[in-house]
């Protein structure tokens, strides 16, 4: 058994516990031994069986073989993912047994697929990654670190999401169109034509609707 801290105990980090504790009763070796969070109100207590035992500060505290991150905002998952990448962790990924992962797909540490997902081959699937409920990621897909692509959205054929990048819930993106790194697909948007680093586009077909300044971001090197 690999035993998992998870770094988060909100909701998607109860999704990420549930995930890990139904592919453990498939065979898989990762196991959830508890939460990390710093609010107060759910120290002490049990979700879905798993117990929060403390703070991220007290991560060295317990006993462990890996890490995986239950936090869904980009930005603050990111973070962390560097803050443990210099802590010396391993990272684990979390794959519901009810997702469908062609055999080709990369997988890079730290990454969530959720009940439903689909990956057909040839993808390429970043570090620190959601891919969440029900998304379908066509074949030869590219998702960089840190993205989230969101309930229900589909990506056609040859799709590069860009590092950080937020791909709403039930957006389209058309295939071999290109979302820059953090950049914002709005829920149920038709991305149609490439967008660039750091925008937010939305509606059918999407259009840019704000700019926003992108920090540099320190890449990371790491697989399952």
């Amino acid at each position: 058994m690999t035993r998992v801290l998870i770094i988060g105990a909100g909701g998607h980090g109860q999704v990420v516990a549930d995930i890990l504790a139904r592919a453990h009763e498939a065979g898989e070796k990762p196991y959830p031994i508890g939460f990390l969070d710093d609010s107060p109100r759910v120290r002490g207590s049990y979700l879905l069986g798993v117990p929060v035992l403390g703070g991220i500060d007290e991560l060295h505290d317990f006993a462990h073989d890996a890490v995986i991150l239950g936090i869904g905002r980009n930005d603050i998952r990111r973070r962390l993912f560097l803050y443990l990448c210099r802590e010396g962790e391993v990272f684990a990924t979390a794959r519901h047994p009810a997702a469908v992962v062609a055999p080709d797909v990369t997988i890079g540490a730290g990454t969530v697929i959720v009940a439903g997902a689909i990956i057909n081959p040839g993808a390429k699937i970043g570090c620190n990654v959601i891919l969440n409920t029900g998304c379908s990621v066509d074949h030869h897909n590219v998702i960089g670190d840190h993205a989230h692509i969101a309930p229900g959205v589909r990506l056609g054929g040859d799709v590069h999401i860009g590092d950080g990048a937020l791909i709403g819930i039930s957006a389209t993106v058309m295939p071999q169109r290109r979302v820059g790194r953090e950049s914002i697909v709005g829920a149920g948007a038709l991305v149609t034509k490439d967008l660039a680093d750091g925008v937010t586009a939305a509606g059918v077909p999407a259009r840019i609707i704000a700019n926003t300044y992108i920090e540099p971001v320190e890449r990371v090197a790491l697989s399952a």
